[in-house]
């Protein structure tokens, strides 16, 4: 194992047995991690939460993610407008809906700011293992709706097994206020940058099919096509959301890069649509909380050569929600 480490930079490496199977290297900016399959920076600075923009390198074909990177954090959010007391509300955790962005069901946010473009800075924690080294990172949002308090802790931990060309994650929140059906907006597994389909060629989603690239040339709204929500769509067996990637310069056919929510009855609401980009947001939670109570959510986000083999993985790990890691190992929870 080798590493390089800088003073602010939070590292737990130390008595662990030599592992030449990946690498650490910290910067003033970010992390990457490297194993004999995959790469992946992860930001301490500017635009943070999950895996940093082309970042995450599949080294079997030499491919990237195509997005804004991948497990992306948000806001806490509910159901329900904010127009009553939208002009006492940081501008930033206003709402608009009935547009092509957002659709037409009204939502509001509870706490924020949106933590990958406006927490601004987190510290990760790296854990390093015989044959694993993860990450864990926290924050406290600062800004929360009128009548609502701040507080409440995110806490992703993500989990590079040096064996995979995926990793596993979670997202957790432990609330600091009750809400009839409190959710955590993600991009899960990231949004696809695309000029006409160049850089992808079709989307996967279990709960629809395939979906060839040409029906993203088009913007429309998340509510018009391939959404899903809880209470409108059947449960699918498999809650997997992927994409073909493909050379923009030659045509030439990736892998699948593959979002997948271990607990299909955990999703809230699930985009897939055309706003310039494919926005792929994703929300779970949506059931009851009480203040000091907690929801999360467990993922495996990678590459795969087929749609029969990200089956097997998904089945591999299915049911669970929580991920515990420590130097000794790591291990998904229900």
């Amino acid at each position: 194992m080798k590493f390089t480490t800088w003073a602010s930079f939070i590292i737990l490496c130390q008595a662990v047995v030599l592992a030449e199977d990946y690498t650490v290297k910290d910067g003033p900016e970010q992390v990457t991690i490297s194993t004999p399959h995959l790469e992946a920076s992860i930001r301490r600075q500017g635009y943070v939460s999950g895996i940093y923009r082309q970042t995450f390198l599949d080294r079997k074909t030499g491919f990237r993610d195509a997005g804004y990177g991948l497990d992306i954090a948000d806001w806490i959010m509910e159901p329900g407008s904010d127009k009553a007391y939208r002009d006492r509300l940081d501008k930033e955790l206003v709402y608009r809906f009935g547009n092509a962005y957002h659709g037409k069901t009204a939502k509001r946010s509870i706490e924020g700011p949106q933590i990958c473009t406006r927490a601004r800075e987190l510290k990760p924690r790296v854990v390093c293992g015989r044959d694993f080294v993860a990450i864990e990172q926290t924050f406290r949002y600062r800004t929360a709706a009128p009548g609502r308090k701040t507080g409440s802790l995110w806490t992703q931990r993500i989990v590079f097994p040096t064996n995979t060309r995926y990793f596993i994650s979670m997202d957790r929140i432990d609330a600091v206020n009750s809400s009839e059906a409190m959710f955590l907006r993600l991009d899960m597994p990231g949004h696809i940058k695309h000029n006409r389909g160049d850089s992808f060629s079709e989307v996967y989603l279990s709960y629809h099919g395939r979906i060839p690239a040409k029906e993203f040339f088009v913007n429309f709204a998340p509510d018009e096509k391939f959404n899903y929500r809880r209470d409108k769509n059947r449960r699918p067996k498999r809650f997997i959301r992927a994409y073909r990637l493909r050379d923009p310069k030659t045509g030439k056919r990736g892998p699948w890069l593959a979002g997948m929510t271990l607990d299909p009855g955990v999703v809230y609401e699930a985009w897939c649509h055309q706003r310039n980009y494919v926005c792929m947001i994703h929300e779970f939670g949506g059931r009851p909380v009480k203040a000091g109570g907690h929801f999360q959510a467990a993922f495996v986000v990678g590459y795969f050569d087929s749609i029969d083999e990200m089956e097997k993985v998904y089945d591999r790990y299915a049911g669970h929600t929580g991920l515990e890691v420590t130097r000794a190992g790591w291990k998904l929870t229900r």
